[in-house]
């Protein structure tokens, strides 16, 4: 007789946990409280479906934190290996100029979900929507649209706490605090950063991108861009900084970043420039010898004193390392991801809760975190399918 497997939620670690299963030793019912499945899925697609990344596996799994926990997941099931199973699927993909990868030209979001959810009908997946969870009862046997729904092994991918408006709010984690499985509070993670601008130079360059910079916070250096807002600064290049800075904000209120203006050149050529230069003024200097942008410029310009611009060899310290303060975080309804929920002590390697036997959690509910870039959905994916092995030889 086959045993019952309840999946509640229908983000990418569900589905690839239930691509994976093997239906004929589980009866598998996915359980999702919208009137579709992979919403947060087809939101993330509207910037460009970025999948997964296609850097070498042991670099990837150095972009996590902590960098420990998902390893031997993301190992069992690699970025090659998602691409290959996307591919058996019907889903090609290609590796953009940024090495992401993404599904081929014309191939939409709502396709690749359509495409991932028949594949999951074929093998007898059932999916329940608009079926909510409240809770467990006294024998651990899950409630959901106020009925008890006894199942022989339960896996939870409720998601984290940004977009609100795909369902995933995190308003399950007071349930799961009540049940005594510690959990870590939500926060906003690659989002927005807020900086107090100078109102002038907010003004000139509100909108503007730093390009081909590095930003530096405690130990970790980025390489990217980003964009300046009224509010602070957006972008690949503070994203991935995340947990540094809000580890900074936690013990000091605030953090401070270290943007690199121009990357490819050491300190000692960037002085060579500024000193040899045969260019009438600092400001033609910058833009046509160092070919820096205007927005560059600015933030050296209004944010140096006159002597400091000045001055060569202080100018040329600044281009290669130059201080912003951060003061606070965008708003966790509007970040692209959130890290807290499960804390990872409240399971076991293969995600299994201490607390309750044979109930599982998976993906972003778990206080992993990630920047974006394709590691997000890839973490998810692998944290699925590496579950799946384990059930399948369970037994």
């Amino acid at each position: 007789m086959k045993k019952s497997i309840s999946i509640i939620g229908s983000g990418p670690s569900a589905l690839l946990l239930a691509a994976f299963l093997d239906t004929t030793k589980f009866e598998v019912t996915i359980y999702e409280k919208n009137k579709t499945a992979g919403r947060k899925l087809l939101v993330a697609g509207k910037g460009g479906f970025n999948l997964t990344h296609s850097e070498s596996i042991l670099d990837f799994i150095e972009r996590y934190t902590p960098t420990n926990f998902l390893k031997d997941a993301l190992l069992s099931f690699t970025n090659d290996d998602f691409r290959n199973w996307l591919q058996s699927i019907g889903i090609p993909t290609y590796i953009g100029s940024s090495k992401r990868i993404y599904p081929e030209e014309g191939i939409k979001p709502i396709t690749v979900i359509n495409t991932i959810l028949n594949h999951l009908k074929e093998k007898g997946i059932v999916f329940k929507y608009e079926h909510t969870f409240s809770g467990w009862n006294a024998e651990n046997n899950l409630i959901i649209n106020n009925a008890i729904i006894p199942s022989d092994y339960t896996v939870f991918s409720l998601g984290g706490a940004s977009w609100k408006i795909t369902g995933s709010d995190g308003s399950w984690l007071e349930t799961f605090q009540e049940k005594g499985v510690n959990t870590a509070p939500f926060e906003a993670s690659n989002c927005a950063f807020k900086i107090d601008w100078n109102p002038d130079f907010i003004t000139q360059n509100e909108g503007t991108p730093l390009k081909n910079i590095a930003i530096t916070c405690a130990d970790k250096k980025q390489k990217g861009e980003v964009v300046i807002t009224k509010f602070g600064l957006e972008g690949n290049a503070i994203y991935a900084l995340s947990p540094q800075i809000r580890a900074q904000l936690k013990t000091e209120e605030k953090a401070t970043i270290y943007i690199d203006f121009k990357p490819t050149f050491t300190l000692e050529q960037v002085t060579s420039k500024m000193v040899n230069s045969n260019f009438k003024n600092t400001t033609q200097t910058l833009k046509k010898g160092l070919k820096l942008s205007n927005s560059k410029i600015d933030l050296l310009k209004i944010y140096l004193s006159k002597e400091a611009y000045l001055d060569s060899i202080i100018l040329s310290t600044y281009i290669k390392n130059f201080p912003l303060e951060i003061t606070g975080l965008g708003k966790l309804n509007a970040a692209i991801s959130s890290v807290g929920g499960i804390d990872l002590n409240a399971m076991d390697t293969h995600f299994q809760l201490d607390k309750i036997p044979n109930q599982y959690c998976i993906g972003e509910m778990v206080n992993w975190d990630a920047p974006t870039g394709g590691y997000l959905i890839q973490a998810c994916a692998s944290s699925g399918v590496y579950l799946a092995k384990h059930l399948n030889e369970i037994d």
